[in-house]
C-alpha cells in the first residue's frame, strides 16, 4: 500500500515512478476515487453534527430531524461505497520502484559482476540426466510439473537447506519453520494478491492459499503490532516447501526440474528502520551471494528493471547461476526491499518517541532446489565439499 499523504501531496512524482512500473493510470483511477471519497467526509460529518440535539427537541425539530436522518443513511452509503472503491483500487497499486534501476521489462535487467567461468561440455547434461530424479511416477500421481527426489540426489539437496540455514542463523537470523498455508489477508499483505492470483493454488473448503514463498507468512508474523525501534532489525531464516500454479509460465522450462510446482527453500527476512533498510539489502544480497560463492558454480548479480520486479519490491536483485544445459545463466535467488509497502498492508509498525510509523520490510532468497540442479550441471554430479559437510554424498549418482 501506498503512503496515500505523500501520494496527494505530490501526485505527479508517484505518477512518474508508477508509469515505470505501467501502474499510472492506476495511480490516477486511485486518486480520483480518494479525491471523492474526501469530498464526502465532511458531508457525512456536517449531517451527524446536526442530529446531535441538547434539551428535549420540539416537534418541528423532530421532523427536521427525521429528514436529516434520512439524508444520513443515504450519505453514509454513498461514503462506504466510495471507500470500498477507493481501497479496492488502491490494492492495485504497486510500490514505486527505486530510482537507481533500470527502465524496462524481462530482458533489461543490469548486470552488476559475474563471479566464476562457466565450464566447457563438449556434451552438457541437464541434472534429471545426472541426478536421481521421478518425474514420470511423479506425473501419474501428481500431474505434470512434479518430480520425486530420489537417494543421493535427495541428500544433495537436504545438505543444501542445512548449510544454508545454518550459515544465516549464525548471522544472528532467528530460524523459523512457518506455516505453508495461509489466510487471504497474508496473500493480500503482501502484495501477492491481487497481481498474483493466477499463480496461487486455492483451498476453498478452508479459505487458505498454499504459500509460494516463506516470505508470505514470515510477512504476517508480526501482523498489526508496533514494535518498539530499538528491537530492530528483527531479522529471520526460513525454511518451507513453496507452491506455484505457474499459471503466466505455460509452455516455459516444460524439460526437467527446473520449473515444478512444489520445490523447496530457505528465506530471509528482516524488518528494519527505513533509514538502514537499503544497507539491509545489501546485507540480505551479500549472505546469499556468500553461500553461492561457497557452492563454487559461475554466478552473476543482475538488478531487475522497473517493469520486471513485483508488485511489492522497490528494488531486487537476482542470483543467476549458469546452467550448462541452457548455455546461460538463470534465475535462482531474489532479493527485495519492499520498503514501506507489505509494512502498511500489515499494519506493523514501530515508535520511537514519537507516533508510531510504518517500517520496512525485506526478503531474499538463501537458497533453492534450482542451487541444487544448478550443482549437479555444472559438476557431473560430483558435490562440493561443503555439502558433504552437511550429509551429501561425494558423488550423486542417478
Amino acid at each position: 500500500m501506498i503512503d496515500a499523504r505523500a501520494a496527494r501531496n505530490d501526485p505527479d512524482e508517484f505518477r512518474r515512478r508508477l508509469a515505470r512500473k505501467g501502474a499510472a493510470e492506476a495511480f490516477d483511477a486511485w486518486l480520483a476515487a480518494d479525491e471523492r471519497w474526501r469530498e464526502l467526509v465532511p458531508r457525512v460529518d456536517e449531517l451527524r453534527a446536526k442530529t446531535k440535539l441538547k434539551g428535549k427537541p420540539t416537534p418541528e425539530q423532530l421532523e427536521e430531524m427525521r429528514g436529516i436522518k434520512e439524508e444520513l443513511q443515504a450519505a453514509e452509503q454513498e461514503l462506504a461505497a466510495a471507500e470500498a472503491e477507493r481501497d479496492t483500487l488502491g490494492l492495485r497499486i504497486p510500490n514505486p520502484p527505486a530510482d537507481d534501476i533500470p527502465d524496462g521489462g524481462e530482458d533489461d535487467a543490469r548486470v552488476e559482476r559475474e563471479i566464476g567461468e562457466p565450464p566447457q561440455f563438449a556434451d552438457p547434461k541437464e541434472s534429471t540426466e545426472i541426478g536421481r530424479f521421478d518425474m514420470d511416477r511423479a506425473a501419474r500421481m501428481s500431474g505434470a510439473r512434479f518430480g520425486y527426489w530420489i537417494g543421493d540426489t535427495a541428500q544433495l539437496a537436504l545438505a543444501l537447506y542445512r548449510f544454508a540455514l545454518d550459515r544465516i542463523a549464525a548471522k544472528g537470523f532467528l530460524t523459523v519453520l512457518p506455516p505453508v498455508l495461509v489466510r487471504e489477508e497474508a496473500l493480500y499483505g503482501t502484495g501477492h494478491f491481487p497481481s498474483d492470483a493466477d499463480s496461487v493454488y486455492a483451498v476453498t473448503a478452508d479459505g487458505l492459499y498454499l504459500s509460494g514463498t516463506a516470505e508470505i507468512p514470515l510477512s504476517s508474523l508480526h501482523a498489526g503490532e508496533i514494535l518498539d525501534a530499538e528491537e530492530l532489525p528483527l531479522r529471520y531464516v526460513a525454511f518451507s516447501p513453496c507452491f506455484r500454479r505457474e499459471a503466466g509460465a505455460a509452455g516455459k522450462d516444460t524439460r526437467g526440474m527446473f520449473r515444478v510446482h512444489q520445490f523447496n527453500k530457505v528465506e530471509q527476512f528482516s524488518l528494519c528502520l527505513p533509514e538502514s533498510s537499503w544497507d539491509e539489502h545489501e546485507l540480505l544480497l551479500a549472505n546469499t551471494e556468500e553461500l553461492v560463492r561457497e557452492l563454487g558454480v559461475p554466478f552473476r548479480i543482475v538488478t531487475l528493471a522497473a517493469g520486471d520486479i513485483s508488485a511489492a519490491a522497490a528494488k531486487t536483485y537476482d542470483v543467476e547461476i549458469w546452467f550448462p544445459s541452457m548455455g546461460r545463466y538463470r534465475e535462482t535467488a531474489s532479493v527485495s526491499n519492499t520498503t514501506d509497502f507489505q509494512a502498511r498492508r500489515l499494519g506493523i509498525r514501530y515508535r520511537d518517541g514519537k507516533g508510531p510509523e510504518p517500517l520496512h520490510m525485506l526478503n531474499g532468497t538463501a537458497v533453492v532446489d534450482r542451487m541444487a540442479l544448478a550443482v549437479l550441471e555444472n559438476f557431473g554430479g560430483e558435490v562440493p565439499d561443503v555439502l558433504r559437510q552437511y550429509g551429501a554424498p561425494a558423488r550423486v549418482s542417478s
